[in-house]
């Protein structure tokens, strides 16, 4: 599926998300400025998380609760290998049955959870944003 948005629409394209999805991993991928942590955001607010959503960039994991819901938002930009998701406990948070939010997941390849979904984002010629998805 395909969606072109802007920045207006960001709260359809969140519920559109939680609506499709069949699994709780989601992998957001994109080019730096594409808009992954600002959908990843909107996603957040729609899940009721009341607390101040950022990118984990240097913690590389930070965690969330909305209504009645767990997530963890994960950035592996500045991984240089696998090891250092390893180290944080990353294959535990794979068990816990909450939501999984993932930036930069061609950083991990042989961690993702076979039933993740994949967020594809870029940036169109007219600023406005294509999302395109496996949901």
């Amino acid at each position: 599926m395909e969606v072109t948005y802007d920045i207006t629409g960001l709260d359809e394209i969140a519920k559109l998300i939680i609506a499709k999805a069949k699994h709780k991993t989601l992998l957001f991928n994109g080019e730096m400025g594409a808009g992954k942590t600002t959908l990843i955001k909107a996603v957040c607010e729609f899940l009721g998380v009341q607390d101040t959503v950022s990118s984990p960039t240097f913690a590389l994991v930070n965690e969330y609760e909305g209504d009645g819901n767990l997530i963890y938002h994960f950035d592996f930009y500045r991984i240089q290998d696998e090891d250092e998701a390893y180290a944080i406990g990353f294959e535990e948070y794979e068990y816990t049955g909450d939501y999984l939010f993932i930036e930069w997941s061609e950083n991990i390849p042989n961690l993702i959870p076979e039933d993740a979904h994949t967020i594809n984002i870029s940036i169109e010629e007219n600023g406005l944003r294509k999302l395109s998805f496996d949901l």
